[in-house]
Order: C-alpha cells, then sequence, then structure tokens
C-alpha cells in the first residue's frame, strides 16, 4: 500500500546509527512458526488478524511525519549498538535487540500502529531538547535529562537501572565535556525516575558534596508504598506488563508506547532532601532557574512538572507523555484521577503554554512550537476528561465497568492524532479505572456480591457443560471464525477446572496470541503474550525479573513502614492465637509499642509498657532482622529483655512470597 511505502521510507531516512548496524533480530520474521515449549508452537498471523492490521493503514494517517520529524530532531550522537551489561557481563537493557524493525513494514503479527510507534522508539541517543538542555532517550523506559549549569549537569529522573544511568551519563559527558552532577530531580515515585541515581552519583559523594536531591512533596512514601507493601504482586505482574518474558521480535515484544521496556539491572534509591510543597515553588540550582507545578493524583501520587524560565522550556514529567497513558496500570498500582489530570494540564496551559517553546517529558520526545504545544497539551487533557466524564454519563445511565469498556471510544477528531494513540493505557481499561474510582468494584447485581473462586466457579461450568472435548470442538470452530475474546475466557475457564487439559491450554493459547497480534497497546500485546508463553510452556521462572523493592528503598523505611510491612508479612489467620505486647526501643527512633492481637499488627508511637512481653533494644534497621527472619542477624543487632522466645513467636507465622505465583491458571 501506498502508506506502507511512504512510511519505510520515512523511518529510512530517520534511523540514523540506531537503526543502521544493529544486530540481527532475536525474533524475526512474524510469519514463521517456532517452537515454544512441549505443548505448543508459536502461530502464524490468521486471516481474520491479517485483516484487522490491515484496516489501521486506512483509519489512521501514515503519511503524518511531525511525530517521527521530532522524535529524530537534534539527535548529537548514537552508539551504533546499543547493549548496556551488568559486572557479571549479563545484558540488562538493550536496543540491539530491536535491529529487525529496520526498514520493513509491519509483519501481519504487529499491528501496524503498534510497529510504528515502536520504530520510532528505537530512536535512541543524545538529543538536545534546547539551548543547555539534552536527553538521553531509548537507554530504558525512562528518558534522562541533563541541564547544563553554571558548573554541571542537573539530572531529571535517572532511569530504573544503575548500569543504564551509567551508560547514558557517559555518553553526555563524551559528547559534551564532562561536568559533575550538580542537582537531582526525581518527578514522582515510579521506580523508573530513580532507580538508577547511584549510576550518577554516589551516595558518599552526594553526602560530601550537598548535592539537592528534589522531589514532590510524598514522594518516598509513596516510592516506598507502592514498590514493598504490594512489591511481590506488582513485579511478577509487571513481567506480563512489560514483556520480561518475552524475546523481541515479530512475534514477540514490541514498544510499550513510554520506551521498549523495563531494563533489568540494579536499583538503588536515595532519598531526596529537598521537598517541593506547593506550586510556584522555586529552585535556582547551579544557576538554572526552575519553578514547580504540583500535579498530585495524575501519572503518580506525588508528581511535579517544571518550568524553566530562562530557556522557556516546559517539562511535563509523566503528565504528557505522546500517548494515551494510564489511569489504572495492569502491573497493579493506585487508581489515578482522570479529571485532575486533565485540570492539572490545563493549569499548565495556563501558566506556562504561551511562554513555551518547547514540551518535554520523561518518555519519548519533545514537541515544539506555541501552537503545537497548546494542541498537544489539549488533547492530552482532552483524552482524560473524556474517558473520566464519558464514564461517568454511563454509570448514572445504569451500564456496568464490562459494558461502559465495550461501549466507550474517543471522538475521532482525538484518537486520529498519533500522540493520542493506545500504545500504552487504553480507553477501555481506563474507563474501568474511573468506575472504580467512583464506584469500586461491585456492580450492584447481587448475583455478584460473593462470586464463587474462580476455580470453583469453573468446575460447575464444566460439570454442567459436560464433555468437555465437545466444547473444544466448539471452540475451535469459533477460533477459526476469528471469536479470539471468547475462545480464549471459553479455554481458560476450562483450564482452570482442568489444569492439564493440554488442548484447553493450547486453544487459549492460540487465542490470547492473536488478541497479541492485533493489539495497539504494547501492554496488552505483552500480557496476551506472556499468557499465552505461560500456558505452553507452565509458569515461568527467571531470576533477572524481580520486583522493583530495592534494599536501598527499604532501608529508607520508617518504622511505621516496617511495621505496615511486618503485619502484611503475618498471617493473621494462621496467627489467630498470636498474642504479644513487645516494647521496640530503637535506639536511633522514638520507641514503639508492638501489640499483636489474634495475629493483627498493631503499634503506637511514643510509648511503652511496663508489662510488656519482651523489649527489643536495636537500631532502626535492627527490624529487617526481624523481617527477613535472621535469626543470625538477630543475635548480633538485638538486644532482648523478657521473653527470649518473643521473636520466634512473632515470626512464626511470617509467610515467603513465591514471586512466580500462577496466573494463567490455578
Amino acid at each position: 500500500m501506498r502508506y506502507k511505502r511512504l512510511w519505510s521510507c520515512l523511518l529510512a531516512t530517520a534511523c540514523v546509527a540506531s537503526l543502521a548496524a544493529c544486530g540481527a533480530a532475536q525474533n524475526g520474521e512474524g510469519s514463521s512458526e517456532k517452537e515454544n515449549g512441549s505443548s505448543g508452537k508459536v502461530k502464524k498471523a490468521t486471516g481474520k488478524t491479517k485483516k484487522n492490521n490491515e484496516e489501521m493503514y486506512n483509519l489512521l494517517d501514515f503519511d503524518d511525519g511531525q511525530e517521527m520529524e521530532f522524535a529524530k530532531r537534534n539527535l548529537i550522537a548514537a552508539p551504533k549498538e546499543l547493549e548496556i551489561k551488568d559486572e557479571s557481563g549479563k545484558v540488562v537493557w538493550s536496543q540491539k535487540a530491536y535491529a529487525f524493525l529496520e526498514d520493513r513494514d509491519a509483519p501481519d503479527t504487529v499491528n501496524p500502529s503498534l510497529w510504528r510507534n515502536t520504530q520510532m522508539n528505537h530512536l535512541y541517543g543524545l538529543f538536545e531538547v534546547t539551548d543547555g538542555i539534552y536527553q538521553v532517550r531509548g537507554y530504558d523506559m525512562t528518558n534522562i535529562t541533563f541541564i547544563r549549569g553554571d558548573t554541571g549537569w542537573i539530572v531529571f529522573d535517572p532511569l530504573i537501572s544503575t548500569e543504564c544511568s551509567k551508560a547514558a551519563l557517559e555518553l553526555v559527558n563524551q559528547e559534551l565535556g564532562e561536568r559533575p552532577v550538580t542537582g537531582i530531580v526525581m518527578s514522582h515515585p515510579h521506580v523508573d525516575h530513580y532507580g538508577g541515581i547511584k549510576g550518577i552519583i554516589s551516595e558518599e559523594e552526594a553526602a560530601e558534596r550537598g548535592i539537592p536531591i528534589i522531589a514532590p512533596e510524598g514522594f518516598e512514601e509513596h516510592a516506598v508504598s507502592e514498590n514493598v507493601y504490594a512489591g511481590n504482586a506488582m513485579g511478577r505482574r509487571a513481567g506480563y506488563q512489560y514483556g520480561t518474558m518475552l524475546e523481541a521480535g515479530a512475534t514477540g515484544s514490541m514498544a510499550i508506547g513510554i520506551g521498549m521496556g523495563q531494563s533489568t539491572g540494579t536499583i538503588s534509591y536515595l532519598p531526596p532532601n529537598d521537598i517541593i510543597k506547593a506550586t510556584g515553588d522555586t529552585r535556582t540550582i547551579d544557576g538554572v532557574a526552575m519553578e514547580f507545578q504540583m500535579t498530585p493524583g495524575t501519572e503518580a501520587p506525588a508528581e511535579m512538572n517544571t518550568w524553566f524560565p530562562q530557556k522557556k522550556a516546559l517539562w511535563m514529567a509523566e503528565n504528557c507523555t505522546g500517548t494515551l497513558h494510564n489511569l489504572y496500570t495492569l502491573r497493579g498500582a493506585q487508581v489515578r484521577d482522570g479529571n485532575a489530570w486533565a485540570e492539572y494540564i490545563m493549569e499548565a496551559v495556563t501558566l506556562y503554554a504561551d511562554k513555551a517553546d518547547v514540551v518535554f517529558q520523561s518518555h519519548n520526545w519533545p514537541h515544539w512550537g506555541k501552537d503545537v504545544i497548546r494542541e498537544y497539551m489539549k488533547n492530552t487533557a482532552a483524552m482524560y476528561k473524556f474517558i473520566n466524564d464519558q464514564t461517568l454519563m454511563y454509570i448514572n445511565e445504569g451500564y456496568t465497568s464490562d459494558e461502559i469498556a465495550n461501549m466507550i471510544t474517543l471522538p475521532e477528531n482525538l484518537s486520529k492524532n498519533w500522540y493520542t494513540r493506545q500504545y500504552y493505557g487504553t480507553v477501555a481499561h481506563n474507563s474501568k479505572a474511573v468506575y472504580q474510582r467512583y464506584m469500586g468494584w461491585y456492580d450492584a447485581n447481587p448475583v455478584n456480591l460473593n462470586r464463587l473462586a474462580p476455580t470453583d466457579r469453573a468446575e460447575k461450568y464444566v460439570e454442567y457443560l459436560g464433555d468437555t472435548d465437545a466444547i473444544l470442538e466448539k471452540a475451535e470452530k469459533d477460533y477459526k471464525k476469528g471469536e479470539y475474546q471468547w475462545v480464549a475466557e471459553l479455554t481458560n475457564m476450562i483450564v482452570f477446572a482442568e489444569p492439564d487439559n493440554k488442548k484447553a491450554r493450547s486453544l487459549c493459547a492460540d487465542a490470547l496470541e492473536q488478541l497479541g497480534y492485533q493489539a495497539e497497546s504494547g501492554t496488552w500485546r505483552n500480557a496476551y503474550l506472556s499468557g499465552a508463553k505461560e500456558l505452553r510452556e507452565g509458569t515461568v521462572t527467571n531470576p533477572d525479573i524481580k520486583a522493583n523493592a530495592s534494599s536501598d528503598l527499604m532501608q529508607s523505611m520508617t518504622p511505621e513502614m516496617m511495621l505496615d510491612y511486618l503485619g502484611v508479612l503475618l498471617d493473621a489467620n494462621a496467627a489467630q492465637d498470636l498474642n504479644l505486647k513487645i516494647n521496640l526501643n530503637f535506639t536511633d527512633e522514638e520507641p514503639y509499642l508492638l501489640t499483636v492481637e489474634s495475629g493483627v499488627v498493631l503499634y503506637q508511637k511514643g510509648t511503652q509498657d511496663a508489662e510488656a512481653d519482651a523489649t527489643l533494644t536495636m537500631p532502626r534497621l535492627g527490624m529487617f532482622a526481624i523481617l527477613n527472619a535472621d535469626k543470625e542477624q538477630q543475635k548480633k543487632v538485638i538486644q532482648t529483655e523478657g521473653d527470649p522466645e518473643v521473636i520466634d513467636k512473632l515470626t512464626e507465622h511470617m509467610v515467603k512470597f513465591n514471586f512466580f505465583f500462577n496466573i494463567v491458571e490455578p
């Protein structure tokens, strides 16, 4: 088609060093079948999937090259190949793996819109945003931004992994001259915005030189609550969202709209020492003036934009990203406020849009020009406002979450913009987030008040439906008709009733795979294909895939956070006969009284009980000896007065989480 040919020409011109010399693809042509475990193969795109993907060329304007031009503008330098390794030699980030994208039309197994977005996210290297502001893009999921001060670099959002941020800093110093880091700004408490901080500066150097580490109010609290309390489950689910179990390739992972995916290197943390509390707060660091706009409850519970008046440049953190973002993220997180998100963007329009020459952010590429900036920000705000308001309209008409998700679509004017496409979040699952925010999980139908557990429900369905072989024959016919969602639902029900039913597992995997091939959202594609992979091969275990809670982050936990986490670890049902009172005499914090009532952990700050079962004297970090059930460390750091077995009693019913729990099977 004409659009395909034109896009190939645009890409060939744009890719520069980032595509020209990359190595071979890990999983090249999408039209070939590939062995994928003993129970099944990666399949070709079906006729239905090919037709669905082909229709994207008629739906969207592939002649529109503005976003591609912005993505490649002001490239200073890029290595011919980008593959970042840790100290052991393990690859923790690779753009080399995506070499198969070069000068190719979208294969049948990838939605052409997502293919286009992946090609643009493959444009990596050092870019100039405006005079004195630079970004290294494509070195991790996030952009790392360097603002040139009088003597050094002010760094915004230092990536996920130390290996990646170190490589980015080396590229900047190599191309622009070596300078010390003189300030760090972390826009919000998601791990891809702080985890690489020790790759650009050590804890010792930061303390010695008094480096300001700036973050919005509530940053540390939310960094811990998101990555520790539910960190095990969130990390496992993130493997599905980011495709960390998948190979890059035409039948594997693509970009996720805000980058290629998640690096798997070393996560670090340094606590902020300068907290921004209100819109209009200003700082001047190393000669660079910054004005902050607080945006809590948008993409993160604590977040802020930054205006650079000397540069006429507006940093939108992750509130504008060049794609539809998540009101609910598939890995799990607190639901975000679409209405507030829109309002804060419009506040930024009022405050800064008429003065800004460029808008840039922590993902994807900048946008230049006052007219473009205003439209970009207003259309981005309109997406979230539309999803919020339209969902509430449907709620008030009596529709349920699933019904609304299948009804709601963006207005044509919004959906036609490349920067409002659904590469990361989707309108469907974001509408469910709005429903959850206002109405919760219950749809008001009393049948759903106390549903059976999935396995129990599946077993009864199979019992009522009868012969599973006959059911699967019907499902195969529906698969051939292209009814992949229904086939996936039905066959997964059989898997939950009969986990060893190979035919059900295989057909469910095949249906999920076709849904993945059709998905415009990179995260939906990853989830579908990850589910298919585990149905075929069994639950994946990979030591490189882990939770986001680094030891650095955990050591910043307050006593309250540690005691809350103790409550998470303690199986209260198993410990329902456990009743304890323990004085916690911290040598570097206020004392606490820990009470366990029927297995439930409670605590009080600044008090002790003379009748307590025991008193434990220790430094704050000594709590980790308890949380980790480390008896040797307990002997070293904890002094016990009273019941000598009190720690054993407290920890007897603590659980150890299995990271690789099952998702697509019981």
